[in-house]
């Protein structure tokens, strides 16, 4: 399995995607805290915080996280590589895994390079230090959990065709509609009565509470079972070419 993944991981650095997405990650972030004036630009503002980063990432992981996925099967099935694949002495899950974490390695390499904006709003501050540091590791943490959400869920679109185009899309609307569609969902006048519990299977309700710097269990759980059911799946859609 690491004999994978370490092949997998490279070759996102054999091309230009791996440098690809965390550059324009670091750039779309740091223009809007830095450059761009407004609200979201931390030298415009009163305050020594990260609001801007852990707001603006989801929706910027919305397009960066399908566009680093969407080569991982698709390649495999349009070179036919994907039949050597599954049958190596290797379990199916093994191989949706070790594919899901080598995408996972370039994510954390974007979110370490986001250290530096915090050492530097640290000694930005007035008196140096009066940045909130709890909140800003559950907003960290919590970006790193959304991030294994998309992951698993750009990694089952990437399983169900051998166009990158159409798994770039697919894992795209699918990503969008379980970080805000469902609170959309729960606006409806159907879904009045039961409209806590729709929010709840939506993405936003547990990053925002893990961004408010309390690591709740329920939350990281939520992730978790998240990105387990749609590697199962995943796995399930590999499986389904043996039938």
């Amino acid at each position: 399995m690491l004999t994978l993944l370490f092949k997998e991981f490279r070759s996102f650095f054999n091309s230009i995607s791996g440098y690809l997405i965390i550059s324009i990650f670091l750039l779309a972030t740091g223009l809007f805290i830095w450059i761009f004036p407004g609200n979201t630009n931390v030298l415009d503002g009163a305050y020594a915080n990260l609001d801007t980063l852990f707001d603006m990432a989801p929706w910027i992981y919305l397009f960066l996280i399908p566009a680093l996925c969407m080569r991982l099967f698709t390649d495999e099935k349009k070179s036919g590589t994907i039949e050597l694949l599954l049958t190596r002495p290797i379990s199916d899950f093994k191989i949706v895994l070790s594919k899901f974490l080598a995408a996972l390695l370039i994510v954390v390499f974007s979110l370490l390079f986001c250290l530096t904006y915090y050492i530097s709003i640290y000694y930005l501050g007035k008196p140096v230090g009066s940045i909130d540091v709890g909140a800003f590791w559950g907003s960290f943490l919590g970006l790193f959990f959304l991030a294994i959400g998309y992951l698993s869920i750009a990694v089952f679109a990437g399983s169900l065709t051998d166009n990158q185009i159409v798994a770039f899309l697919l894992s795209m609307v699918l990503c969008f509609s379980f970080y805000i569609g469902f609170d959309y969902l729960s606006e409806l006048l159907v879904f009045q009565t039961i409209q806590t519990e729709i929010i709840t299977i939506g993405i936003s309700e547990h990053y925002r509470s893990l961004s408010r710097g309390v690591i709740d269990s329920r939350d990281v759980s939520y992730f978790i079972s998240l990105a387990l059911i749609f590697l199962f799946a995943t796995r399930t859609v590999l499986q389904s070419r043996k039938w």
